[in-house]
């Protein structure tokens, strides 16, 4: 079982480190620019987060489906979940497109975006709004690529279009000098290769599926609805989660540049964390739906023990990094020596967030192979309010220390809630 999960975990985390390494190579470029280019980059990047995060159900619901399929051998089902998911996914990408000026004014809005930064985001939305079919549609085939128990092409597509978008960015940046337009123009077109990148993949490996492919099938309401319906509860707890981190850069963006941009940047010690953790997270996802779906309980509970296992040995190790680099990572992100100054302070928050928070992200990926997708809302959905009352609680007397004890607490509480409802609630149904 360590080998199984390692052959997943391993490929996972390699793919899912070049995610913040494309925020942190955005970062440090916006870094050197101004406080003002940097905090654009982050607010206009969360305002994606927080569009695309919420149809996240195309990746996770899309793995715990198609992963009890291949459990139960079923081709047909397989296949079906795939063309369900992309039919999904270029709807949505459509929808977003044809509404995107309302989205963007409401996005500006709760944002608290300062007059100075507006016209910057601006800028950045406008050009990264058009990725919407080919982001969309990676989240539907990485999940069914997951839930087929394959991590390479995940690997593959990832190191792909964050090498592009890297190389894109500082080109754009650097040798042209188009600002916040060439981070986002990078990003798009990367979106785009990775796209065509994928349907490449999937021909490559997969092309014997497609006789298992049927319109009418695809669009029977029935099925269709299954699809939904699973999925309607991961949006809503996706939209809970998106809600949380979104509100953290509002709360960030009325403190003022400067409070934003140090969020921004330790914000950046969190996205490397979670990716890495994801490794394991992903992996448990791929082999919790395998066992469930061949109804193996006892393989099903060891992948469980196990994930955890190596999700908190991983966790402990980013701990110790930012214990004992923490100040050295900062002279990554920007060459200010004020925003380095400012940022001190709170990097106790970073050595504490891996080994606290790791727990509710191998609960996500548990919850997505078992496709309970209801006690993910509703656990996520206690957690937000949790996390609402202590800021309240706090901010008056600890401002940006009571918002990164807040964001803490949510995390613990994520896993805490999950934990207490999977012994509850869960256990007993896959022990039949």
């Amino acid at each position: 079982m360590n080998k199984e999960i390692l052959r997943l975990a391993i490929p996972n985390i390699i793919s899912n480190i070049s995610v913040p390494l494309l925020s942190t190579v955005d970062t440090a470029l916006m870094g050197r620019l101004s406080e003002m280019h940097l905090g654009a980059v982050g607010v206009g990047a969360m305002i994606f987060n927080f569009v695309y995060w919420n149809f996240g159900f195309l990746r996770m619901g899309t793995t715990g489906i198609t992963a009890q399929a291949f459990g139960m051998k079923d081709s047909s089902e397989i296949m079906l979940t795939m063309s369900r998911a992309f039919l999904v996914a270029m709807v949505l990408a459509l929808i977003v497109i044809v509404l995107q000026k309302p989205i963007g004014d409401l996005s500006f809005y709760l944002m608290n975006i300062s007059p100075g930064q507006l016209g910057l985001v601006e800028e950045y939305y406008g050009i990264r709004i058009w990725a919407a079919p080919a982001t969309l549609g990676l989240f539907a085939m990485m999940g069914w690529f997951f839930g087929m128990q394959n991590a390479i092409y995940p690997l593959i597509l990832t190191v792909a279009i964050n090498a592009v978008n890297i190389l894109l960015s500082y080109v754009l940046v650097r040798q042209y000098g188009l600002g916040v337009a060439g981070v986002a123009w990078g990003t798009v077109i990367a979106q785009y290769v990775g796209l065509l990148l994928g349907l490449f993949l999937f021909w490559k490996k997969y092309r014997d599926c497609l006789q298992y492919y049927s319109q009418k099938a695809t669009v029977e309401i029935k099925a269709l609805s299954k699809y939904l319906l699973i999925n309607r509860d991961i949006f809503i707890r996706t939209f809970c989660l998106t809600f949380a981190f979104g509100f953290f850069y509002s709360q960030s963006s009325s403190g003022g540049e400067m409070i934003l941009a140090v969020n921004v940047i330790l914000l950046q010690f969190l996205n490397w964390m979670s990716y890495g953790v994801d490794g394991f997270a992903y992996a448990s996802e791929s082999l919790v739906g395998k066992y469930h779906g061949a109804k193996d309980p006892s393989r099903l509970k060891q992948a469980i023990r196990l994930s955890f296992v190596w999700g908190m040995v991983l966790a402990v190790l980013f701990s110790a990094s930012y214990l004992f680099f923490g100040e050295q990572f900062l002279h990554i992100f920007t060459d200010k020596a004020d925003l380095i100054a400012a940022s001190r302070p709170y990097l106790f928050w970073m050595v504490l967030f891996p080994v606290m928070s790791t727990p509710c992200y191998i609960w996500d990926g548990i919850y997505i192979g078992l496709t309970a997708s209801r006690a993910m809302r509703q656990t996520m959905l206690m957690a937000v309010v949790i996390y609402m009352v202590v800021y309240f609680l706090l901010r008056d007397q600890f401002s940006n220390h009571g918002l990164w004890a807040a964001l803490l607490i949510f995390m613990v509480a994520r896993g805490l809630i999950q934990w207490m409802w999977y012994w509850s609630q869960l256990r007993m149904t896959i022990s039949r």
